[in-house]
């Protein structure tokens, strides 16, 4: 990742602190089951976040974790159980309709347009969530996409990567920019797929800041591996095995707990 000319990424008067209470869940999964054949993949899981969590999902390889986030994000219709995002019953909802009720995501690979600049990348994001249609002439509603594409760049510290072909980029400022396009969604969840994959130290920090430097009122749903950027970003921790929930709560308590332990550690780790 790019480190030079960092500013402060989207804070307002937002932090950690000011994040809301617990309240009525605006992301609730409920006794979700997944059956790939003879496998079932989810054994009736549970999961809820309230607006302003940041919820980290964790587990060995093989529990579950991208099969509940491709249900919770509409890519698999549950076997059974039921989704609800916002008070409104997804469960069998295409995934091209959770934009409309404000769900955002990223993917364990980088998904950007290729060939295509920075600033067009988040342009494009930009424009598919106003729901406009690039016309042949600038009009002012186009120019003043461009310069709030500019300003996510920026906020993501791309701001001297504009011009920059997106396949040009480093990995590390690849996930940066689908951060930066998932931002410009202006979501009220953001569903993150193993961000800090494949970064190094520095770029796992960087990632870190840009995370808790969210608008506290963004719920986040979070995939990771890495379990201390996991537990410096999340409220609430879940974590998963073979199809189940072992565990859920606050950082301290998932990690002292010796079923994690087991899981990760144990003779019985999973691999």
């Amino acid at each position: 990742m790019d480190t030079e000319k960092r500013t402060t990424p989207m804070i307002d008067d937002h932090s950690a602190a000011s994040r809301p209470d617990r309240a009525a869940p605006i992301v609730q999964v409920s006794s979700v089951e997944v059956a790939f054949g003879g496998l079932l993949a989810l054994r009736g899981i549970d999961l809820d976040a309230a607006q302003g969590e940041r919820l980290a999902i964790l587990g060995p390889n093989g529990a579950g974790k991208t099969t509940l986030f491709n249900v919770i994000a509409g890519d698999i219709t549950p076997t059974g159980g039921s989704v609800a995002i916002k008070g409104v019953d997804c469960t069998r909802l295409p995934s091209r309709r959770r934009p409309r009720l404000g769900v955002a995501r990223t993917y364990q690979k980088a998904r950007t347009f290729e060939g295509l600049a920075v600033a067009d990348n988040i342009y494009l994001a930009l424009a598919g969530h106003r729901r406009r249609h690039r016309v042949p002439w600038r009009s002012a509603t186009d120019r003043a996409l461009r310069a709030e594409a500019e300003r996510v760049a920026e906020s993501v510290w791309l701001g001297d990567h504009l011009e920059t072909d997106a396949g040009q980029l480093a990995h590390g400022q690849k996930r940066q920019l689908e951060l930066g396009m998932a931002i410009a969604a202006e979501p009220d969840v953001l569903m993150l797929h193993e961000p800090a994959s494949g970064l190094s130290r520095g770029e796992r920090e960087h990632l870190v800041d840009l995370l808790e430097a969210l608008p506290a009122k963004v719920t986040v749903l979070l995939i990771e591996h890495d379990m201390e950027v996991a537990f410096r970003i999340a409220d609430r921790v879940q974590v998963m095995a073979d199809g189940e929930t072992v565990t859920v709560g606050d950082p301290e308590a998932v990690r002292a707990d010796p079923r994690v332990h087991e899981i990760y550690l144990g003779s019985e780790a999973r691999t």
